[in-house]
């Protein structure tokens, strides 16, 4: 797998301001970043980082769609050829009725879409442990972190001093 065997330098920040601020000073430092941990989003970071707009929602919009037709057709078929019962003086094709089933159907679809599209794109499907960095991450602590295989020491003490001069509460490496 590629995430075996990466050696990585990490500083961890304790406020989502300095990590910004950090992280600009690494891009106008010309840094190789590879990837920035926090434990909730932080507003303008992904720009920082050059990361572009998630598709998940063009994807629910694909789903919900589907979950539309397959409730809506559903519905027209049951209830104009295979059960065509009047009841409530209602005729065979009522569409108003329709409605509320169709709208959770619509609903149902694309939530369990995007569930399953973003656990499969993020590799988080059963079973599988991926490794941290510091488990303080997913707490109360922010990390910007650095792949160091094949770097020179002294590439490697510069990203060190960059880590505490903007900021790290703490530096530390590790393999991963």
């Amino acid at each position: 797998m590629e995430n075996q065997n990466k050696e990585v330098l990490y500083g961890l920040y304790d406020d989502e301001e300095i990590l910004l601020k950090a992280v600009k000073q690494a891009k106008n430092d010309h840094l190789d970043i590879m990837d920035v941990y926090t434990p909730f989003p932080v507003h303008g970071l992904d720009p920082l980082l050059g990361l572009s707009e998630s598709r998940l929602h063009q994807a629910g919009f694909v789903y919900g769609a589907i979950g539309t037709l397959t409730a809506f057709l559903f519905m027209s078929w049951v209830f104009t050829r295979d059960w065509p019962i009047i009841f409530g003086g209602k005729p065979y094709w009522s569409v108003p009725a329709f409605i509320p089933i169709t709208f959770e159907v619509t609903v149902l679809f694309a939530s369990v879409g995007m569930v399953v599209t973003f656990y499969t794109i993020c590799g988080m499907a059963p079973g599988v442990t991926n490794p941290t960095l510091d488990d303080r991450i997913t707490d109360d602590k922010f990390c910007i972190a650095f792949q160091t295989n094949g770097a020179s020491e002294a590439e490697v003490d510069r990203l060190r001093s960059f880590l505490s001069s903007t900021g790290a509460s703490e530096v530390n490496a590790k393999t991963i």
